[in-house]
Parts: structure tokens; sequence; C-alpha cells
């Protein structure tokens, strides 16, 4: 049987604290919840998705690092979840090393892109990539990967402005690395509908972006903030509980975007 190629979804946005990781990890859980074979890759240093899916740090022996180093496979540093269909690549601190260590190598943007291109790679459907709160060589090489990009927006009062900065990146990444990149969608979240900037900030963004918004808002949830702590995921920590509840709802909308690419 052939392999169907992956669909690789990088998710990002420059500025932290906006709910990256955990749109990571839930709609990951959520594709995988339908059967989807999916890979987490995380990016960022920190490993927040690696914590928030419970890979404790001392079972974290190869990360992305030695895959983007050329090192090791992504058979060799991938990890099973709790989550059936879920696997992670882990991050490790080693990675604020990375940009040292390939530097003067003229493939350094294409390195996860190279590997997921692999058969090892291509055996997933979807592949997300959580990044840094920043543009580097790690956020370059997840939007040289990708073949669209998923914003995750706070609902306040700055959003718009580190948007419009957002959007400027992924035209240079379009220019120099990866013309066919597309913006998956933003998705808005910590959203808290008794909260008048709250609305006006909805009001804002789909005004000035339009279709590419989410109709899904990810709303504040303490149930969704306490899920990483007992390395879960906020849909296998509380299914029931209103911000689980949006992520299933936003999994919908990203696999109905899917069919309508397919089909056009």
């Amino acid at each position: 049987m052939a392999i169907e190629k992956n669909r690789i979804i990088t998710i990002a946005n420059q500025k932290g604290g906006v709910g990256k990781t955990t749109t990571a990890i839930n709609l990951a859980t959520a594709l995988a919840a339908i059967g989807e074979r999916v890979l987490i890759v995380d990016l960022d240093p920190q490993g927040n998705a690696s914590t928030g899916l419970g890979i404790e740090r001392r079972d974290r022996k190869l990360s992305s690092y030695d895959l983007l180093v050329g090192s090791h496979s992504i058979a060799e540093t991938v990890l099973e979840t709790a989550v059936p269909n879920l696997s992670i690549i882990p991050s490790t601190l080693d990675l604020l090393g990375l940009e040292m260590e390939i530097a003067q190598h003229s493939d350094r943007v294409f390195r996860l892109k190279k590997a997921l291109a692999s058969s090892e790679g291509l055996a997933y459907s979807y592949v997300l990539v959580d990044c840094p709160p920043s543009f580097n060589l790690l956020t370059m090489n997840a939007m040289a990967a990708a073949h669209s990009i998923l914003v995750p927006l706070q609902c306040e009062f700055f959003a718009l402005e580190g948007l419009s900065q957002l959007l400027e990146t992924i035209n240079q990444v379009r220019r120099s690395v990866n013309p066919t990149l597309d913006i998956q969608g933003i998705v808005l979240t910590m959203f808290d509908s008794r909260n008048n900037l709250a609305q006006q900030v909805v009001s804002d963004v789909r005004t000035h972006l339009g279709e590419k918004v989410y109709h899904t808002l990810i709303p504040r949830n303490v149930r969704v903030s306490e899920a990483p702590s007992y390395g879960k995921p906020a849909i296998l920590y509380d299914l029931k509980c209103a911000g689980s509840q949006a992520y299933l709802q936003l999994a919908s909308e990203v696999i109905q975007r899917e069919r309508q690419r397919k089909a056009a």
C-alpha cells in the first residue's frame, strides 16, 4: 500500500503565552482520537509540549536536537505518548545550541523538512510542529518544512500588532525558502466573553482576516491550564470542560479545511 503524503502544520507566533503549546497538544490529541496517525515535533527548548504529554526529562535520551543535527533519525528520536496514535519527538535544552552547531551548513534551514520527507516522516498523516516564541533557526526550520501555519492569537489589546509582524515573517519565508507556505488559519485563544476588549479583538481580527480566522473561540479555562501539570492534554484530563470542547470543535474545523483543500 502506498504511503500517503503527510500534512505538516507549524504552530507559530513570535509572541509567548498565546497558547501555542496547548493548541498543539490538544489539536493533536483530537486528530489522533479520530484515527489519524499524528506526530508532534517539539522545537521549543523549554519542552512544554513534551512535558504536557507526560514525557519526563529523564526519558528524553534523544530529542529534536539530535534529529536536526542529523545524528539520529525520526525512528530513533520519536517517543510514544499515552494517547493512542499520537507520538512526539521531544525537546531538550540542547536545542539552545543548535544555531551554533549547524550555522555554517548550507542546508541549515531545511534539516526538519529533509527528515520529515523520509519514509518514517511520511508514515504520519499529520505532523504538528510546536515552535519557540521567537523567530530563529528553529522557527525557520519549522516554516521551511510546513505546508501551512496555524497561528494562535490571544484575545488582547496588542494581538493585531503582533499578528502583522508574524504575517510579514511568513511573507519573508515565502520569498526565501518556502514559496507554497499557506496560512492554515488563525485561532483565537484565551477568550473571555465577559471582557468587552476581547469581543472587540475578535471583531477586529475577523474584519482584517475574514475566512482565515476559525469560527471556534478557545476560552480561558482553569481545567485547560491545570492539565499540563498532570502530563495530560486537556481533552484527556477533563473532556467535558469548555476548553476541551472548544479544541474538539477546532479539530473539526481543521479537518474540514483539509477536505476542502484536497477537493479544490
